[in-house]
């Protein structure tokens, strides 16, 4: 697939906001340690001299959008008045230059919100690139020859676990069938799992009435939060087992809560439950501590997921190559980008580790589909064992929202990376002067910005 033609694609403004929506008001999200947060993203637009436009976002819990917004103002000089058909002619390039200024990177490498406003920015370029083919993100990817794919990742600090030459080679040995794989895709779609059922916040009526619901709309895999108590913990996850039943698969989300015997401990007293696996157990960046936990609670049949807070790659490889995780849990605006995470699928494919990508965030769904469909028909070529989350949230501010039907994904059909959000969105959610908001702040919904927050006003 040829690079875009440069004619009128010099990038002229890159736009952000900051898109917040006020979840915490009935507890949406809730878990161990994220206790109220208010499902939100700095959201990008980028637009070329001839009126194409790509749109990315990188997901928040409300507190500290403004500093992410701020960062990608201060990375829009990597990308303005640049064409957008040579970045796409180098895209390994222009990301390590993106991520590497000689000052910048000082507050990365590569992590924290640094990174996170990279991914915005990266994702943008994407939907971009997508739209400028026709072509969903998805299919933009499927139809890259391997050696194009290829091109767009660095493989900087990763070449001890694949190379480029071998992650080509990976992809070559995957062509036979792919067209049939996209066929299944089309017709069939790709499994989901909910996380709706289980926020700590919610009541135990509610719990078991989104249970039903959600059995009811085919669902056979569901995850519940724990890790504040483990009494609570025990009585609500024995709720859920028993209104799913024994032969549907329970998953538990400790967010970072535990130590690592702790962990441990905790997990053994609910193995009774059946679980399948249990997320985020420890520190996100305990790449050792994971190890650990998964050997001690394999004679359990309990899994270690995790990733959706892995800061980038190298984090990543060394949780692959130590067996600190058995599902891989890619996140669309954690990492830098499509770039990044295409060098984590790789690995993983290699090392067979799962991969089932952390979503229910704002657009979160909306990103990893495409990206799941790509591995099922490019790379991985299975959907055994693997899953996509699935948390219904938010999905009616976007133009291309996500369809869960049966429990399972549908193809996304339209161009681009389902980024867009719908004419009026971003007027009633921007932080703090959408209309949404000022309504809130004067009839006293939602406390008042700090200083902080006011920054962008």
């Amino acid at each position: 697939m040829p690079v875009p033609n440069r004619n009128g694609l010099k990038i002229t403004q890159l736009d952000v906001k900051d898109v917040r929506f006020p979840t915490s008001l009935e507890g949406h999200g809730s878990d161990a340690l994220h206790t109220d947060p208010n499902y939100s993203c700095a959201y990008v637009t980028i637009t070329t001299e001839n009126g194409k436009q790509g749109f990315g976002l990188t997901f928040t819990c409300g507190r500290g959008t403004e500093v992410i917004v701020l960062i990608i103002r201060s990375l829009k000089r990597f990308v303005v008045d640049k064409n957008a058909a040579d970045i796409y002619a180098d895209f390994a390039g222009f990301w390590r230059t993106i991520t590497n200024d000689s000052q910048m990177r000082w507050i990365g490498p590569e992590k924290g919100a640094i990174h996170l406003a990279v991914a915005a920015i990266i994702n943008s370029l994407w939907d971009l690139w997508a739209r400028l083919e026709n072509k969903p993100l998805w299919r933009l990817l499927v139809d890259m020859e391997p050696e194009e794919l290829v091109s767009t990742i660095d493989f900087r600090y990763i070449t001890d676990v694949i190379t480029k030459e071998e992650a080509t080679q990976l992809l070559k040995e995957k062509r036979a069938g792919k067209d049939d794989r996209v066929e299944y895709l089309i017709k069939n779609g790709y499994p989901a799992y909910t996380t709706q059922v289980g926020w700590m916040g919610y009541s135990d009526e509610l719990v078991n009435e989104l249970c039903k619901k959600y059995l009811s709309l085919g669902f056979t895999y569901f995850k519940v939060k724990v890790g504040r108590n483990f009494e609570d913990d025990y009585r609500r996850c024995s709720a859920v087992r028993k209104a799913i039943g024994p032969n549907n698969y329970l998953m538990v989300d400790a967010n970072q809560a535990w130590s690592v015997d702790e962990a441990i401990e905790w997990m053994k007293k609910l193995s009774p439950l059946k679980i399948k696996w249990i997320e985020e157990p420890t520190s996100p960046d305990d790449v050792l501590g994971h190890a650990t936990i998964a050997k001690a609670l394999a004679p359990y049949d309990i899994g270690v997921a995790t990733g959706e807070m892995c800061a980038n790659r190298v984090m990543f490889k060394q949780f692959l190559q130590s067996g600190g995780m058995q599902y891989c849990q890619i996140d669309s605006a954690r990492i830098g980008g499509i770039n990044e995470i295409l060098s984590v699928y790789l690995m993983a494919e290699k090392l067979n580790v799962k991969v089932c990508p952390h979503a229910g965030g704002v657009g979160l769904c909306e990103m990893v589909q495409h990206l799941q469909f790509w591995d099922y028909a490019s790379l991985s070529g299975t959907a055994q064992g693997r899953l996509i989350e699935y948390v219904d949230q938010q999905h009616e501010h976007f133009c291309d929202p996500c369809v869960v039907e049966n429990a399972k994904y549908l193809a996304p059909k339209m161009p681009g990376y389902s980024t867009q959000f719908l004419p009026g969105t971003v007027e009633k959610f921007a932080y703090p002067n959408g209309s949404e908001w000022q309504r809130m702040f004067k009839e006293g919904i939602m406390p008042l910005p700090d200083e902080a927050e006011l920054v962008n006003a």
